[in-house]
């Protein structure tokens, strides 16, 4: 049986949106998947919003447009309220607590508030809270390995950010700490 996820990630410039679907791709490829990578980005850029659609099948894949996601990971406001309805029933949204002031209401979809930032700070680099959110993602949905991530950081990464990789293998795997955290307290309800 193929499996498939489609993926949307969104949220503003400077979040590392597009990294964060790079790095999936990359890594899928790792894995002898076959993968999609389709970014979308305002003329603003930084600041500005951003998403990309990735989709990643142990089959041939037969479109790149996606209207409907498996997943979406959420980085800020304007992007649950744009995203929140294009999740499938029995979908995931995964979305950062500390930028939602209206988190997602819907009851068909399972939904996971993390605090991305904060973990990031607490490493003392904020631009790694994307990774902290894909870590949980690969968590639930672990459609590729860690060390296939981790080499795909070695292609993703400029030269004068390859010294940032073991930052952000701590943040992956803080986060999917967080995802079975929250598996666990969801269980217990």
């Amino acid at each position: 049986m193929s499996t498939t996820q489609e993926i949307i990630i969104a949220g503003f410039g400077g979040q590392g949106v597009l990294s964060m679907g790079q790095i999936i791709a990359y890594a899928a490829m790792e894995g002898k998947k076959e993968v999609s990578w389709m970014p979308s980005y305002g003329p603003e850029m930084r600041g500005g919003t951003a998403n990309c659609t990735v989709i990643v099948s142990d089959t041939r894949i037969s479109s790149p447009i996606v209207t409907k996601f498996d997943t979406a990971i959420v980085l800020n406001q304007p992007s649950v309220e744009k995203f929140e309805h294009a999740v499938k029933p029995g979908g995931l949204l995964i979305y950062e607590r500390s930028t939602i002031i209206r988190p997602p209401v819907r009851k068909d979809i399972e939904i996971l508030p993390l605090p991305g930032l904060e973990e990031a700070q607490k490493l003392k680099s904020k631009q790694v809270a994307n990774m902290v959110l894909l870590g949980a993602f690969l968590e639930l949905r672990p459609i590729v390995t860690l060390e296939h991530v981790l080499s795909a950081l070695h292609g993703v990464l400029p030269p004068h950010r390859q010294h940032l990789i073991p930052l952000n293998e701590l943040a992956l795997t803080r986060g999917k700490e967080l995802a079975i955290e929250a598996a666990a307290e969801m269980a217990a309800r």
